[in-house]
């Protein structure tokens, strides 16, 4: 191999190995989150990053894997179970307020008056399928049935 072939490929992997390195501003743009929020997680060591001078660099790799450690509220964990598992029928107030095409704040208002019968796990609020089946048919058709008389 000449020593031009051997040069050129070994820019060509300093250029490789110099993709995998990115930016705090370009880390968060990846993320969708703000710059704030990768300082913080490099600030915890939830984020692996290395400081050149004044200029944080985050490996492409450590990135990926904060990404699946992340939290996600989905993924919520109370007394070993998952708080929001809509497999066994336990939904989110703003799951429910989806389901039901109302603002959140309809939900917590109705949970928060009796109408709709919801648990505290831990710090959130969990509604089960037969306790939104009821409220539907009770609360829900009723106020339907009134504004279709009026």
């Amino acid at each position: 191999m000449t020593e031009e072939n051997m040069t050129g490929t070994v820019a060509i992997e300093n250029q490789q190995e110099a993709v995998k390195w990115v930016s705090i501003t370009e880390a968060a743009r990846l993320n969708r989150v703000t710059r704030q929020a990768i300082y913080i997680a490099i600030k915890l060591k939830k984020l692996r990053a290395r400081k050149e001078a004044t200029r944080w660099t985050i490996h492409l790799d450590d990135l990926d894997e904060y990404r699946k450690q992340k939290y996600s509220r989905s993924k919520s964990i109370f007394d070993g179970e998952l708080i929001f598992d809509n497999n066994r029928g336990y939904y989110s107030v703003n799951q429910v307020a989806r389901l039901l095409k109302v603002p959140a704040q309809k939900i917590y208002y109705a949970t928060r008056t009796g109408y709709l019968k919801a648990q505290r796990k831990g710090a959130a609020w969990v509604i089960h399928t037969q306790d939104l089946e009821d409220y539907k048919a009770s609360y829900l058709q009723k106020k339907r049935r009134k504004t279709k008389t009026v």
